[in-house]
């Protein structure tokens, strides 16, 4: 059923069918019985099937209305079918993938309408007539529908382009939370490893308490046993969570905000903590946080700013801990970064921030450096807690400092769009370029035409002087060339009226020309026009 419907005819099938089918239509009102006649009565049809092939078929679609022209003129100067030779070249460019059986057809219509011309017309000059007539009606509206179709092509695979740079991001950015996550409760293993690992210390202790009688140091030697039990399942359980390269730490992390500055200090680092109000009485997820916040804006620092001083400034006031890291641009000739970054830092980080209750803001400043600012509630149940994290944040870990890797390889998307570029400078330049290279390889063969046709159309003097006014025309064009000339000298007199003339050379590039004229079938008229005559 499908198969079928491809050929059923659309409304603008329809209107198309009407726009190519009116020339000939109205011509059919025009034309006297005959050959023209002929021709425009079987258009009507004819157009109706290129129609339905355009589709399946854009090929064969345009080799009908190059077949109605050529019946109607082997010169294809019949302006009935140039609107539907048009039509079908520019539906032929449109939707043909394939640039090489165009090219062949036109190269078989062109090589073609040499002998048509030679054989039908006698007229060695209606070769280059038929391809000034192709090249304008044929063959650039096929090279504006070709060129369409690549524009629809660059611009379908920029919009896929951007659909899986956008899906690869949120990709990133997903990993990215299912890492902090994993990090976070890994830090949970181990803060609740360690005061289960007391809970234990301290049951075993009473276990051998002599104090206690043997009840008792039987449910303290199930309450130790229970902790260990606990401990062992919190660190099966946290394990499944690490990745793969990740080792859990031994014991919780203690590093204090001014140990991990004083230890970056140490390194090298310009850094100046400024804090405000204590760090007790923080929430359990807050501190953490504050000291993920402080480690990771050190470490885009270091790795986007290198040389660039940093403060750190952590205030608490009115239920909220501000914590606000600065760092400046990289310092003159500073060695460039050798860490190359993942951009998914910042992902990461919005995640702790937010599971925390917090919010965070990244951004340069107007200085060229990059600041990274994180507001947390100091009281367990403040804050949303569902902030989703900002789009685009692994996009501003790749932007951390001034130095954010402008002397890199260019990105996908980069090489991409200067790939586009090039496409459409390159098939804008042959749409220019290929017809106007085809008119002038149409001028430069009218040169040798030109020369046969002086050649094969020179009558012979004594021939001419034999002819009478009056004799039958088919005796007449027996003793005549096979070829006429391409039109009277340009100072011939006009044609009488009712006579229907033809001209032939008198001698090879001569200036001058025989006429005869012709009327009910009989030689009513001989002359020599142009030039001397």
């Amino acid at each position: 059923m499908r198969s079928m419907t491809g050929w059923l005819p659309r409304p603008h099938d329809l209107l198309l069918w009407s726009a190519v089918t009116a020339p000939p239509a109205v011509a059919l009102f025009e034309f006297p019985p005959g050959q023209p006649l002929l021709v425009a009565f079987a258009a009507v049809p004819l157009l109706a099937v290129a129609v339905l092939l355009c589709r399946r078929r854009p090929l064969a679609a345009l080799g009908i209305p190059v077949a109605l022209g050529l019946a109607q003129s082997v010169e294809l100067l019949s302006p009935l079918y140039w609107p539907a030779l048009a039509a079908f070249a520019y539906l032929a460019g449109r939707r043909m993938a394939e640039i090489r059986p165009v090219l062949w057809f036109f190269a078989t219509v062109a090589v073609a309408g040499l002998p048509l011309c030679t054989i039908i017309g006698h007229d060695l000059w209606g070769w280059p007539q038929m391809l000034l007539v192709l090249l304008p009606c044929a063959a650039l509206p096929w090279l504006l529908g070709r060129l369409r179709r690549q524009y629809a092509e660059l611009v379908g695979s920029g919009w896929r382009l951007a659909d899986r740079m956008e899906r690869e991001q949120q990709a990133v950015a997903d990993r990215a939370r299912i890492r902090e996550r994993a990090r976070i409760a890994s830090d949970m293993h181990d803060s609740l490893g360690h005061e289960l690992t007391l809970l234990a210390v301290r049951a075993g202790a009473l276990e051998v308490d002599p104090s206690l009688d043997a009840r008792h140091q039987a449910a303290v030697g199930e309450l130790r046993a229970a902790a260990g039990a606990a401990t062992e399942r919190l660190r099966e359980i946290i394990g499944v969570l690490r990745t793969d390269d990740e080792q859990a730490p031994v014991v919780p992390p203690e590093e204090t905000v001014e140990a991990l500055v004083e230890r970056a200090r140490q390194s090298g680092v310009d850094i100046q903590l400024t804090r405000t109000g204590g760090a007790d009485g923080l929430p359990p997820m807050v501190g953490p946080a504050v000291h993920r916040v402080v480690q990771e804006s050190l470490t885009n620092a270091a790795k986007h700013a290198p040389g660039g001083a940093v403060r750190v400034r952590i205030d608490r006031a009115d239920g909220m801990l501000s914590v606000a890291v600065v760092n400046g641009p990289a310092a003159a000739g500073a060695p460039p970064p050798g860490v190359a970054s993942g951009g998914a830092g910042l992902v990461g980080l919005d995640e702790r921030v937010r599971l925390a209750g917090g919010t965070l803001r990244t951004g340069p400043t107007p200085e060229g450096g990059f600041e990274v600012t994180a507001e947390l509630p100091t009281a367990a149940g403040e804050g949303g807690g569902t902030t989703e994290p900002p789009v685009g944040a692994g996009a501003a870990a790749r932007a951390v400092g001034s130095g954010s890797g402008a002397g890199a390889s260019r990105s996908t998307s980069a090489r991409e769009l200067e790939r586009a570029r090039l496409q459409v400078r390159r098939r804008l330049t042959q749409t220019v370029v290929a017809p106007l290279a085809a008119l002038a390889g149409i001028l430069l063969l009218m040169i040798p035409v030109s020369l046969l046709s002086s050649s094969f159309s020179v009558l012979d003097r004594a021939v001419y002087d034999r002819l009478r006014v009056g004799q039958d025309e088919r005796a007449v064009a027996d003793r005549l060339p096979a070829f006429t000339r391409d039109g009277p000298p340009d100072d011939a007199p006009p044609a009488p009226r009712g006579l229907r003339c033809a001209y032939y050379s008198t001698g090879v590039l001569a200036s001058d020309a025989y006429r005869l004229c012709y009327a009910n079938g009989r030689l009513a008229g001989k002359s020599v026009v142009g030039g001397r005559g």
